[in-house]
């Protein structure tokens, strides 16, 4: 006898992607969608027991950098570890597609120098079986993942298949240059990209150290773009900015939206150089929404931070001259030498200049903690090496060294150098609570030898929702739709991030007294043996993708209903759109 339902999950705690208030239903699917919600006496060819359990939608991710990864890979862990059911790529201004074949060598140096990803991971990994964007996405298309995957079209790519040379050299795009984008733009958008992104932050450079060639774009060339989707009817705006000059850039910014009617959204997070500075950006776009533009603010919901060890990128002795005798030896044989007590007293005595990642100092010790086996991502002052340091009688250094030589050299240190100024976490609480604001900005698949923060989802719900005792919290329904319902609509997605009827069957059934996260580990498992940063959770149940279980108890079922998404007749624009999957 036929089931009347694919899967039931029976008896859960609903958070239902609204923010409403919390209730117990069944969720029946069938056909991969919400079928039914409420008390259902119709069985299921699975059942899942969710009693005493949080169930959500599936988590919808919209800052990722997974463009290379989904190329050669079915599961976009990290984030598929943590209730992510939906991905979406292409950030930044980044990404691989279009592309001629002459300038594979110079996207690949330029994604290695902004997302930290190895020149020979992605000359080895990266297929290359695309030209043209819509060619990109057919080969995407073909392939079947753990999690839905949406893509943008990257500016840096694109400036550079249109003008070569000169847009690598960020000159001055011609009206002829910008025509040739914008129609790029508009094909694009109608084979199926999400959106277009682009970047204008120093931050971002090659490997050989060159700005992106976004860098400069002219407010002419970014219309033109965005008119491009316009043209197409649909398709969001995704910025990264230093904002060196909010006022002007944030009135380019309106004008953009004004001109074309597409949603955009930026990233925004606070920094040191101004720390204050977010708190005028959240009026501006309270303003710029009450004025009827969609603009919204992509959030962290904790610090953006480096992690330092001896299998990383980077370590606070990386530019030693001493360091540099064993820098190419494997792990064991650098934990050799390094607990040798002449080599060692060697290398604390020896002074290093120089400055790491986005500016980050890897020697800052009055803002550097050590890194858990149980992460706190929200320390206190007493908590950083300098501290440790002078309670101890030690030199900082010292205090570093010992903890990266734990674990068979594995330990890792922590240095917040986004959102963390006046270390706590208040400036992500204010922008976390701010109507205008989605999570997001996790970098997921990206920067994998600094930064772990495709855990995001699950610290938003075990630290703002559950554990945070150094300021007020935020509501466990409020966060959920954050990140479910709120980041779907941001990129135009209208059939996910709701159970309700009718919508795509992506759900979460989670233990969220139990839930936590581990700290990050390295993996040698990317393409040509690179090495990763990854970070697991606990907790997660079971994840469901388009009615099929994806994990159970944080395990893969083997199950890939993950599909490419294209932007839906509907697309990016207003609700009542949609996609096809």
């Amino acid at each position: 006898m036929e089931k009347a339902f694919d899967l039931v999950v029976r008896g859960g705690t609903l958070a239902d992607g609204t923010g409403g208030a919390l209730y117990e239903a069944d969720v029946g699917v069938k056909d991969g969608r919400v079928a039914a919600v409420g008390k259902l006496a119709g069985a299921g060819a699975e059942e899942i027991d969710a009693r005493g359990k949080l169930v959500t939608p599936g988590f919808v991710d919209i800052h990722t950098h997974y463009d290379g990864q989904a190329s050669w890979d079915e599961r976009m862990q990290p984030s598929s570890w943590h209730g992510v059911t939906t991905v979406v790529m292409g950030n930044c201004g980044v990404g691989f597609a279009p592309c001629r074949p002459e300038d594979h060598d110079r996207l690949i140096r330029l994604m290695e120098g902004v997302e930290d990803i190895p020149f020979p991971v992605l000359s080895e990994g990266l297929p290359w079986n695309w030209e043209s964007y819509p060619d990109y996405l057919d080969a995407l298309e073909r392939r079947r993942f753990d999690v839905d995957v949406g893509s943008q079209l990257p500016h840096a790519a694109l400036r550079v298949f249109v003008m070569g040379e000169r847009g690598a050299n960020r000159e001055p795009a011609t009206e002829a240059d910008i025509h040739a984008m914008a129609a790029i733009a508009r094909r694009a958008a109608e084979a199926g990209a999400l959106g277009f992104s682009t970047s204008r932050t120093l931050n971002h450079r090659t490997s050989d150290g060159q700005p992106t060639p976004t860098l400069t774009a002219g407010e002419d060339e970014l219309t033109g773009i965005a008119l491009g989707l316009a043209a197409a009817g649909k398709g969001v705006l995704q910025l990264v900015s230093d904002f060196a000059e909010p006022a002007e850039e944030l009135a380019m910014l309106r004008r953009i939206v004004e001109r074309s009617g597409r949603p955009l959204s930026f990233s925004l997070v606070q920094s040191p150089r101004a720390p204050d500075s977010y708190r005028m950006m959240l009026d501006w776009l309270a303003q710029a929404n009450a004025d009827g533009l969609p603009i919204r603010a992509q959030v962290a919901g904790r610090a953006v931070g480096v992690l330092f060890g001896f299998e990383l990128t980077m370590n606070p002795f990386s530019q030693h001259s001493v360091f540099a005798e064993i820098r190419d030896l494997p792990l064991a044989g650098k934990v050799e030498r390094l607990r040798d007590p002449g080599f060692r007293a060697r290398l604390l005595t020896e002074e290093a200049a120089g400055r790491g990642f986005a500016g980050s100092q890897p020697r800052a010790w009055d803002n550097m903690f050590l890194m858990a086996q149980t992460p706190d991502y929200e320390p206190t002052s007493e908590m950083t090496i300098a501290a440790i340091a002078a309670r101890e009688g030690r030199e900082p250094a010292e205090v570093a060294l010992d903890h990266m030589l734990t674990d068979g050299g594995r330990g890792m240190l922590y240095l917040p150098f986004l959102n963390y100024a006046f270390q706590n976490l208040d400036p992500a609480y204010a922008m976390l609570s701010h109507p205008d604001c989605v999570p997001g900005l996790s970098d997921g698949g990206a920067h994998v030898g600094m930064i772990c923060d495709g855990s995001f989802p699950t610290f938003n719900l075990t630290h703002w929702t559950r554990d945070r005792t150094r300021g007020p919290r935020l509501a466990l329904e409020k966060m959920i739709k954050g990140q479910t319902r709120d980041t779907a609509e941001t990129v135009g997605l209208f059939d996910r991030g709701l159970i309700q009827p009718g919508y795509r069957a992506d759900l979460n059934v989670i233990d969220y007294d139990q839930l936590k996260l581990f700290a990050p580990q390295v993996a040698y498992d990317l393409p040509a043996g690179g090495r990763r940063l990854i970070q697991r959770a606990e907790g997660y149940v079971a994840t469901v993708v388009a009615g099929q279980t994806t994990y159970r108890d944080g395990e893969p079922t083997g199950a890939l209903p993950g599909r490419l998404l294209r932007g839906g007749p509907g697309g990016s624009g207003a609700p009542g759109g949609g996609v096809t999957c």
